[in-house]
């Protein structure tokens, strides 16, 4: 049988007589936003509902069955009364004396260190002075002097120890002393 094939003037070769099929509808995809939101307003209430069971009840029955729970305040009440005045304690306390602390003299030493330059009279004590000598490997040098210039005219006595040594140092002179041991007083 031969059919007929139809050139007529709608889209796509169909007749005018025939009615286009409607639309397909896409298929519609339910919204997740809409059930998350239901089931969290559901999950909110029900937690609000348990909370407010829970912290409702007998405080009685809590005391009974939390024995390890936290004590509550305490309150201390002191009641005070008068009597009559207190009575008077007298202590007698005898105080020993301190011995007086060794102090130093102020002015002129009687021992000094084995180098330096020393006004007599001022900086250390007329007399005799004694040392155990050499405070080193040069030798002990010391000197008498007038005057504090460092001539050679000034010099009144000197000497170079290689043990121990002594010198009379007079009020007014100048005493210089290198490389010597501990210089101290003994006349």
């Amino acid at each position: 049988m031969n059919t007929p094939q139809y050139q007529g003037p709608g889209p796509y070769n169909t007749p005018q007589h025939a009615v286009p099929a409607p639309p397909v509808p896409l298929p519609h995809k339910p919204s997740r936003g809409k059930a998350w939101l239901t089931h969290g307003a559901v999950a909110f209430v029900a937690l609000l509902i348990g909370t407010g069971i829970g912290s409702s009840g007998d405080a009685d029955a809590d005391n009974k069955a939390g024995a390890s729970a936290k004590p509550g305040p305490t309150v201390t009440a002191t009641k005070t009364t008068e009597a009559g005045p207190a009575p008077t304690v007298t202590k007698t306390v005898t105080a020993k004396p301190k011995a007086p602390k060794k102090t130093q003299e102020p002015g002129p030493v009687t021992s000094f260190s084995g180098d330096g330059e020393y006004l007599v009279g001022e900086d250390i004590k007329a007399g005799t002075y004694k040392t155990a000598g050499v405070d080193g490997s040069f030798g002990c040098y010391w000197e008498r002097a007038k005057d504090a210039s460092g001539e050679f005219e000034s010099i009144i006595a000197n000497n170079n120890l290689k043990g121990p040594g002594r010198v009379t140092l007079n009020k007014g002179e100048y005493f210089k002393t290198n490389r010597c041991q501990e210089w101290k007083k003994v006349g």
